[in-house]
């Protein structure tokens, strides 16, 4: 089956009220994990490529192992840069096949925000390939108590719906990233905070008003930081701290049913490879078969996609939607 475009998965996704895992990949096994628990659930799958990736692994590596993972499945998949930090990167990405791409100007103002975005858009319309754009700031533990009346501070770092409608329209981007509570790594939150899922289905209703319709969110940083995985780690020797804590699933769930059509997980995989592979060397010190302590973190990854696809993104079984 051939690369698919993010605006047919979106479009089926919306409709049938669940999300698309949007997984990153490094390495082959973590990439044959997503793939094959992606094929035995039927779920439609999006492949995710960071610069960070791509300079370890080599963006000529890389491809040729997603074609390879395309060519081998039948699932409908498309790849995706993430977080894409510039014209070029993103131009690079589209000319070498890339369906999806993401421009990340979320650290600039919001004018040259719009502005990069446009170009990418621009260039990346013609070429059959869809961008994703991203306003709001994405950082540790955020805190934006909003203005005193009970409305959203355009000040803050999570994103403004009424901003959201404007960079919509401005850019032309596919699909829009929100800040909303989310960031990145394996320490998101302190105490009790969580998602603020108001604030989503403002801005998911400010879209929809403003005569965008149906428009598709995305979520990043939205690992949940599986508990059994970090206790897992620090069994056999790792050292994560108490403070390891992602996003609820049931914050997902909540996400996706108001109209978070991607959801980004990356740390929950690195996660599974490193359970893995600690508790393989703890209990095998004698072997240094490569194939069998990375077909541990394989299985691992492949054990927890399953589950993510089936149990909280419920995209389980719409691959042929």
């Amino acid at each position: 089956m051939p690369l698919t475009h993010t605006t047919d998965l979106f479009a089926k996704a919306l409709k049938g009220k669940y999300a698309l895992g949007a997984f990153n990949v490094t390495n082959m096994e973590m990439l044959q994990g997503i793939v094959e628990a992606c094929e035995e659930e039927k779920a439609p799958l999006m492949l995710q490529i960071s610069k960070g990736a791509r300079q370890y692994a080599s963006a000529v590596y890389l491809k040729a192992l997603v074609e390879a993972a395309v060519r081998t499945s039948n699932i409908p998949i498309a790849v995706h840069l993430d977080r894409g930090d510039s014209f070029d990167q993103c131009k690079e990405c589209i000319d070498e096949g890339f369906t999806s791409v993401m421009i990340d100007g979320s650290h600039e103002p919001f004018e040259k925000n719009v502005e990069v975005c446009k170009r990418v858009v621009d260039y990346a319309h013609k070429h059959n390939c869809v961008v994703e754009g991203e306003m709001g700031l994405l950082v540790g533990a955020q805190h934006d108590d909003g203005e005193e009346t009970g409305g959203y501070s355009k000040g803050g770092v999570r994103s403004h719906p009424d901003e959201a409608v404007r960079f919509v329209r401005q850019t032309g981007v596919d699909s829009l990233a929100v800040a909303i509570g989310n960031s990145h790594g394996a320490n998101k939150f302190k105490g009790e905070q969580r998602l603020d899922l108001d604030r989503l289905r403002t801005i998911k209703k400010t879209l929809m008003e403003s005569g965008l319709g149906d428009y598709p969110l995305v979520l990043h940083g939205a690992s949940s930081v599986p508990k059994d995985l970090v206790l897992e780690i620090n069994k056999y020797g790792g050292k994560l701290g108490e403070d390891t804590a992602g996003v609820p699933e049931a914050d997902i769930e909540i996400a996706r049913r108001g109209g978070c059509t991607k959801v980004n997980i990356d740390t929950d995989v690195r996660l599974a490879v490193t359970a893995a592979l600690r508790k393989f060397f703890f209990e095998n010190p004698k072997e240094f078969d490569p194939r069998k302590y990375l077909g541990s973190a394989r299985a691992s990854v492949k054990d927890f996609v399953r589950h993510k696809v089936r149990d909280v993104l419920c995209c389980a079984g719409h691959a042929f939607d």
